[in-house]
Order: C-alpha cells, then sequence, then structure tokens
C-alpha cells in the first residue's frame, strides 16, 4: 500500500498531469481545434449516416457507441469527483476541470480515429479495436498491445466493476439502510442479464437509460442553479479568480494555491473523461460507420458531455451554495460538498443525488463491461468471453462487500500506466490523423 500511495501519488501529482495536458494541447493544435465544430459533431450523434460499412446492422450505431461510452464515464467523477476538488483544490480547481475537457475532446478525436482505422472484424463478423488494435496493426508492436489489453482487462474489474459496486453499496446502505450483500446481489444480477446479451444489448441498454440519466441530473442542477441566481454570477466570478489568483476563504475552507487548484481540477477531469488514457474508443470502433472522422467527431463529444457540461454544472452548484449557504458545510467533509448543495432541490434533495449516484454506478458497471470484454478477447479469444463475464458478474457482489483501499491504488497505478503506450501510439501515428 506504501509503494503504491508512493508511485501514485507522484504520477498522478504532475507527470501525468502535464503529459496529458501537453498531449491535449499538441492535438488541439496539430488538428486545428476540432473543438471548433462541436456543433457539427453533435448533430452527427444524433443523425444516421447515410453510407454504413456492409453488415452495419450486427454492430453498434454511432449513437450507441457513444452511450456506452458514457455510461462508462458518467459517475461517481462527475458529481464526487467534483466535490473532492473543490475540497482540496479550492474554487478554481472547476475551471482547470473544465479546461482538460476542452482540450481532451481533440485527443478524444485522435484516440477514436485510430482505433476505427485500424479495427478488425471478430469471429461474428463485428468490428473491434481500440488502443491495443492500434499498437498491435499500426505499431505493429504485439507485445505492447497485448500488455495495454491485459492491463484494460485488470482496470475493468477495478475501476470499472469492485470501485463502482461498493459506492453503489456504501450509497444504498447510508441512505437507504440496504445491506451491502442485497445491493451486490441485485447489481450484479441486473448487470449479468445485460452483459450477458452481448454488444448490441449493451448499447440498446445505454442509449435508453444513458440520455435519461443526464437529462435528469441536469435537469436538477439547471434547478438549483435557479434558485441560486442571486449568487451566480459571483460563482462563476468566484471560479475564475480563484483559479488563477486562489486566496482564503471560502464558507469558512482555507486558502489554496494555484498548484492545488489546477492539480486536483486536472486530475479530476482527467479521471472523469479518460482523455488519453483511450479505453473510450474500444466502443467507437464497434460502430458501423464508413467514416473514421465522423465517428471520431461523434465519439469527441462524450468528452464534452461528460466534463466540459456536467462537471461545469456540478461545480457551479457546489461553488454557488458555498457561496449563499456556508452555514451548510459545517462538519462536511472532502465528498460531501455535493450533498450539502443537493440538500436544497425541492424535491428529494439527497435521496435524488443517492439515485443518481447509484443509477450511474450500474451504467459504469454496463459500459465498463465491454472495454474489459474486448481486451479480454484480444488476449484470450471470443469463444472465452464468457469466463470473463461470469467473473465480471461475481466481482461485483465481491466489490460491494469488502473494503477496497488496496483496489483503488492498484486501479490508480493501471490507469498511469495505460496512459504510456496509448499517448506514445497517437504520436507516431499522428499524421494518419485526418479531418475529412
Amino acid at each position: 500500500m506504501k509503494i503504491l500511495s508512493f508511485i501514485n501519488d507522484f504520477l498522478w501529482n504532475f507527470p501525468l498531469l502535464f503529459l496529458l495536458m501537453g498531449t491535449h494541447l499538441f492535438f488541439t493544435l496539430k488538428l486545428r481545434i476540432p473543438q471548433r465544430n462541436i456543433k457539427k459533431a453533435l448533430l452527427f450523434s444524433i443523425t444516421p449516416e447515410k453510407k454504413n460499412m456492409p453488415g452495419s446492422s450486427k454492430n453498434l450505431s454511432a449513437f450507441g457507441a457513444l452511450a456506452t461510452t458514457l455510461a462508462a464515464t458518467l459517475g461517481t467523477g462527475n458529481i464526487i469527483g467534483v466535490s473532492t476538488a473543490v475540497a482540496l483544490g479550492g474554487p478554481g480547481a472547476v475551471f482547470w476541470c473544465w479546461l482538460t475537457g476542452i482540450l481532451g475532446m481533440a485527443t478524444s478525436y485522435a484516440e477514436c480515429y485510430l482505433s476505427v482505422l485500424y479495427r478488425e472484424k471478430n469471429q461474428e463478423g463485428l468490428y473491434v479495436g481500440g488502443p491495443m488494435y492500434v499498437l498491435k496493426n499500426g505499431l505493429h508492436c504485439r507485445g505492447l498491445a497485448r500488455f495495454y489489453a491485459l492491463c484494460t482487462v485488470c482496470a475493468a474489474f477495478g475501476v470499472g466493476c469492485t470501485t463502482q459496486a461498493n459506492s453503489l453499496a456504501q450509497t444504498a446502505s447510508s441512505t437507504w439502510g440496504l445491506s451491502p450483500h442485497l445491493v451486490g446481489i441485485a447489481a450484479a444480477f441486473a448487470t449479468g442479464l445485460v452483459i450477458l446479451g452481448g454488444v448490441r444489448s449493451i448499447g440498446n441498454i445505454c442509449m435508453k437509460i444513458v440520455p435519461v440519466l443526464g437529462i435528469l441530473y441536469i435537469g436538477s442542477c439547471f434547478v438549483l442553479l435557479f434558485l441560486n441566481r442571486d449568487v451566480l454570477a459571483s460563482s462563476i466570478l468566484v471560479i475564475l479568480e480563484h483559479a488563477l489568483m486562489p486566496r482564503a476563504v471560502l464558507g469558512g475552507i482555507t486558502g489554496y494555491s494555484l498548484k492545488q487548484a489546477a492539480r486536483y481540477g486536472i486530475a479530476r477531469g482527467l479521471f472523469t473523461n479518460e482523455a488519453g488514457i483511450g479505453t473510450s474508443s474500444i466502443p467507437a470502433a464497434a460502430s458501423g460507420t464508413n467514416s473514421p472522422s465522423r465517428q471520431s467527431y461523434v465519439s469527441m463529444t462524450a468528452v464534452f458531455w461528460d466534463t466540459v457540461v456536467m462537471c461545469l454544472l456540478s461545480g457551479l452548484v457546489i461553488i454557488a451554495n458555498m457561496l449563499k449557504y456556508p452555514e451548510s458545510l459545517a462538519g462536511v467533509n472532502e465528498s460531501g460538498l455535493a450533498d450539502a448543495a443537493f440538500s436544497y432541490l425541492p424535491f428529494g434533495g439527497n435521496q435524488f443525488l443517492s439515485l443518481a449516484l447509484s443509477a450511474f454506478a450500474v451504467t459504469t458497471l454496463i459500459g465498463w463491461s465491454y472495454f474489459g470484454e474486448k481486451a479480454f478477447a484480444f488476449l484470450w479469444g471470443d469463444k472465452n468471453t464468457n469466463v470473463y463475464k461470469l467473473l465480471y458478474i461475481v466481482m461485483i457482489y465481491i466489490g460491494a462487500v469488502i473494503p477496497l483501499d488496496l483496489v483503488w491504488e492498484c486501479t490508480d497505478f493501471i490507469n498511469a500506466i495505460m496512459i504510456f503506450p496509448n499517448v506514445l501510439a497517437l504520436f507516431i501515428l499522428q499524421n494518419k490523423i485526418r479531418q475529412d
């Protein structure tokens, strides 16, 4: 634990933050600011492509690929992650988190483009891809490809499975008094029904659930911002001021440095949208699209919704509450700032937040199961994926009932080392990336 904690503190303090933010900025300039086409990208995500690849009906639609990505990335990071970023880095952390989303869209575009470009067809005639296929077919480095795939499987069992199941169990236990064993069994059963149905089942469920969850959460944030509209302008000003010139005192919380604001804001943004880690490009490669560029635009919007919109709204809600109701922060821990803000919601308050966190945890379980399945198939073949699915379902129950300190440390370390081969491939193959 001590060794892992030391390594993670070092890597996630500034080396990886500089590497990823540098990568985001490089591809933003290299690709001539693809973010300027966000309106086109949003339109692509809801408009069927006229000329798909033959047999594309077996694969995910462009929107299905986007929904599967959002299922895996939307979750506790958008709510609890932002809360801890503000608690540890101050109001300015919201700005830095938002900035990682703005710049990270370019890296997401690059990852997804290469994954569609170098994808393959499996034995069932379905498209499969991701950074492991980019490393294998683009860099012709099978060893590094297998290493990345193995890390993805481990991350799926960690951040995608046990940690989410544990968060779900803790939320259900503290809010409704439910037994972690009962929650673990229910989550394993519900998730198992979906993932055993295959890629189309996962895509269909994600397309139905994720938009509804996103709309409900965004709507609740707008309600709170409307109720606190008298301090909304001040909240925006405070975030901007603290982003570049941190100073003391907001609701009794101590002052912060620029280093703290940037460190925690960037880290939380990178953690929630996964741009640079590469896993979000796995469902992009499974779409039936005929155009790598078009699918890359669609998948790029996952970072927009995840970080540019939802993390920003969460941050604004928290800061507005800190300004208007500083007394609500008394005795609140790092992750409790969101609870304090949502307690003023007219309909259900904390009950609604607990429901949202629980629902997001379930969708993350479903989305990450797909990431791990494709990596598992890359290593051991499609015929063995049922073994992975059964292990994943069992791990959901185990994650709900065991302490997870070591799992979190291992997951942070695995996510860190996945970045290096993914970013290496992006830079070596940069000239293959186009905007059609």
